[in-house]
């Protein structure tokens, strides 16, 4: 058989490799000129370990019978149906993208920002609106985060990092500029809940602390725990640990650092507050219930800022003439099998990864998640004749659109490195559409 994969991050490639390894032809479709989605374009870059995960999954291109397809977008270059009528199967990997609001009075001013956007513009995606993240990073002092997960850690970590450690990564020139001209001198981090109720892991939280120069600060009241909370902590031993370190933070004397981050917890914001942007956020304290539910009291406090951070979640978007529950922002599913309303999978389509099960787990949950979705195609089309032909390949030709295979994404990677060299570094993320298909054609 010959099957699209489309989205070239974690997902997309964890599922090609099956598919390649039980002897079948993958071309991997992605609208942007480069591979790894989150894995290039959401891991922090300060984080080498798990971006190098990318040279694991570059190697899935060595395959024979795995192809490129780079810089298509299916649902405007390419519509669904025309990949259905092209190959045997199609997979649709393409991720959860966007950010949930927080549906409060003032979200819309100028300094009111998703940690989407935030961590694209940090990681040098091409599709990063700089002119609004670089604007409400200089008009910043005091900054806002919402959220308890391992994303709001990496956009407080990357705040207030010191110099010398942004300067070890991969990030664009004008991103380091950025950073190293910003005035913020304090981040709060806000959890709706109790410290046991928040989603970060053990290494993500811990890096928070071990920055000179930066203070992190908690108040000890946060560490009574409401009968659920404990519960969560005597049965989750990660949950514990965590605490631990919160715990162990609350006990410490503030030394006054240049820098500091708060953490606040059953806290979550009402109402941004501003003129032309930013100014400060009406925070309402909450309890939590016995189910684990953040309940709120009505005492408000506020909190000065020029910047707040949204980061409550991704969510996944719709593609022309597929089946999408608005509610769970997915696309409906049976162990990968697509379904319309009427329940009856949609013959050759098949889904896996976040928008197949929503933003959840590590990148390592989708190698299992990818390996169910191609289980069923493969077990759906055992005895299906195959389709035959060289995919979309002619039908781009006659769109006078040239992909850009894994060729292209080597004089990427190539070009990338150079830059890094010239500046004393390892790489230097080429961030512009521009200059992307400028290297992979060079």
């Amino acid at each position: 058989m010959r099957v699209a994969v489309v989205g070239a991050g974690p997902s997309g490639l964890y599922a090609t490799d099956a598919l390649a390894a039980a002897g079948h032809s993958v071309d991997v479709i992605d609208r942007l000129p480069v591979p790894f989605g989150l894995v290039r374009y959401g891991v922090a870059p300060d984080h080498h370990s798990i971006r190098s995960v990318r040279n694991t999954l570059e190697k899935v291109f060595l395959e024979p019978n795995v192809r490129l397809l780079a810089g298509v977008e299916v649902g405007v270059d390419v519509s669904v149906q025309e990949l259905l009528d092209a190959y045997d199967a199609v997979v649709l990997t393409y991720g959860a993208s966007r950010d949930r609001s927080l549906d409060i009075p003032g979200e819309e001013l100028p300094g009111s920002i998703a940690a989407t956007d935030l961590v694209a513009w940090y990681c040098g995606h091409p599709g990063a609106d700089r002119e609004r993240i670089e604007a409400a990073l200089a008009a910043a002092t005091s900054v806002v985060v919402v959220g308890v997960g391992n994303v709001a850690v990496d956009v407080t970590r990357i705040l207030v990092a010191p110099d010398a450690r942004l300067a070890e990564t991969d990030m664009p020139q004008h991103v380091l500029d950025a950073l190293a001209g910003s005035s913020i001198s304090e981040v709060h981090v806000l959890g709706r809940r109790s410290p046991a109720h928040a989603t970060w892991t053990t290494k993500e939280l811990r890096e928070l602390g071990e920055f000179d120069g930066v203070d992190v600060i908690v108040d000890p009241d946060a560490l009574e725990m409401e009968a659920s909370s404990a519960a969560h902590i005597e049965s989750d031993r990660v949950v514990a640990r965590n605490v631990e370190i919160i715990r162990e933070w609350s006990s410490r004397d503030a030394h006054a650092a240049p820098k500091s981050i708060r953490l606040h917890f059953r806290a979550r914001p009402v109402e941004i507050v501003g003129t032309d942007r930013v100014e400060l956020v009406k925070v309402e304290r909450t309890t939590v219930d016995e189910s684990g539910a953040a309940v709120g009291t009505g005492e408000t406090v506020d909190i000065a800022a020029q910047l707040i951070v949204r980061s409550v979640g991704y969510r996944g978007t719709p593609i022309d003439d597929v089946p999408f529950d608005p509610r769970r922002n997915v696309i409906p599913n049976d162990q990968g099998r697509v379904l319309p309303d009427a329940g009856v999978p949609i013959k050759g389509l098949y889904v896996a990864g976040w928008i197949k099960r929503g933003p959840s787990g590590i990148i390592g949950t989708n190698k299992k998640d990818a390996a169910a979705t191609v289980a069923s195609l493969l077990l759906d089309l055992a005895d299906e004749p195959v389709k035959g032909g060289n995919g979309i390949i002619d039908l781009l030709a006659a769109k006078g659109i040239q992909p850009i295979g894994f060729d292209g994404w080597k004089r990427i990677d190539a070009a990338e490195q150079a830059l890094g060299a010239s500046r004393g570094r390892d790489r230097t993320t080429l961030h512009s559409i521009e200059a992307l298909n400028s290297a992979a054609k060079s």
